[in-house]
């Protein structure tokens, strides 16, 4: 006997044990009674026993039939988790993704947030290209744009704020002089940033006071990670952006100067190639950096 060959009669016969009834089961399967009928009565040739005792008006389990019921039992209940699971796989996103980001804050930022969201769901794919380019990529879902103001038109959300600042060991503020106002910043070795957010002055602003103070810098990077090294290896004070500080000032490694005064603030801004559905993979990628990166 094939085991194969009793699958979709103990289908039925559970059905008509549950409802005990072949019409009635029939109708729930959308089969005629004849076929229900007759495919038990075969099950029960193969198995040479009796599992149902029919009269005109009623079906009742015989005593083999109340023992083999939980195994048909079973194996429903089998089935209609796996018909879940199916469905359940068709609901989730799927697909492929292109996303892109600036170099330094797309590794320092936006990497690990990728990483643990294809963990979450493994049928999405998602490309991340890392550029110098302030413009999106016409082939991106998302871009990622750092900016100091909001864009103009087309789809887009705001990921996160990002607040410039000085920072130094405390071993080359302890070696160097005193730094109580920004002008006293002319005595010390800056490292400055060069590239789309350069600036010509360092800007300070606190309460009414506005000073955007001149200075030389002997070195420039167009690569934060290259600053905060330099600035960690005692180079001087470096000009950074606050996602790059925040492992180094847990440390203790480096510590923020003149802190009481602001200076240059940017947002970083998803642009998106199209107004994506709510459930879209798109949007379900947007929610997920949101959530990881978005300042309060």
């Amino acid at each position: 006997m094939n085991p194969g060959d009793n699958l979709t009669a103990m289908l039925l016969f559970a059905h008509v044990a549950e409802q005990q009834s072949f019409s009635e089961a029939a109708r729930i399967l959308g089969v005629s009674k004849s076929y229900v009928s007759r495919e038990i009565a075969r099950l029960e040739v193969r198995l040479g026993i009796k599992l149902l005792q029919r009269t005109t008006r009623h079906v009742a389990l015989t005593g083999h039939g109340q023992a083999y019921y939980p195994f048909c039992l079973r194996m429903l209940d089998e089935l209609h988790q796996a018909d879940a699971f199916v469905q359940q796989l068709h609901q989730l996103p799927a697909g492929n993704l292109r996303l892109q980001a600036p170099v330094t804050f797309g590794c320092q930022c936006v990497a690990p947030v990728v990483d643990a969201f294809i963990r979450r769901h493994i049928h999405l794919h998602v490309d991340l290209d890392l550029t110098t380019s302030e413009d999106p990529h016409p082939d991106a879902d998302v871009a990622i744009v750092v900016r100091s103001r909001a864009p103009q038109g087309g789809a887009w959300r705001e990921l996160s704020i990002i607040d410039w600042g000085l920072y130094a060991t405390p071993g080359y503020l302890a070696a160097h002089p005193l730094i109580d106002h920004p002008r006293t910043l002319t005595r010390h070795n800056l490292l400055l940033f060069h590239g789309p957010a350069h600036t010509a002055a360092l800007p300070f602003r606190r309460d009414k006071q506005r000073l955007a103070l001149e200075v030389r810098s002997r070195f420039r990077a167009n690569n934060s990670m290259a600053l905060l090294n330099a600035a960690l290896a005692g180079g001087g004070i470096a000009y950074l952006p606050s996602y790059m500080t925040r492992e180094a000032l847990a440390r203790g490694d480096i510590q923020p100067v003149l802190s009481d005064w602001q200076m240059d603030r940017f947002h970083s801004y998803l642009l998106l190639k199209e107004q994506p559905q709510p459930s879209s993979p798109v949007t379900q990628l947007c929610d997920a950096l949101i959530t990881a990166l978005q300042v309060p």
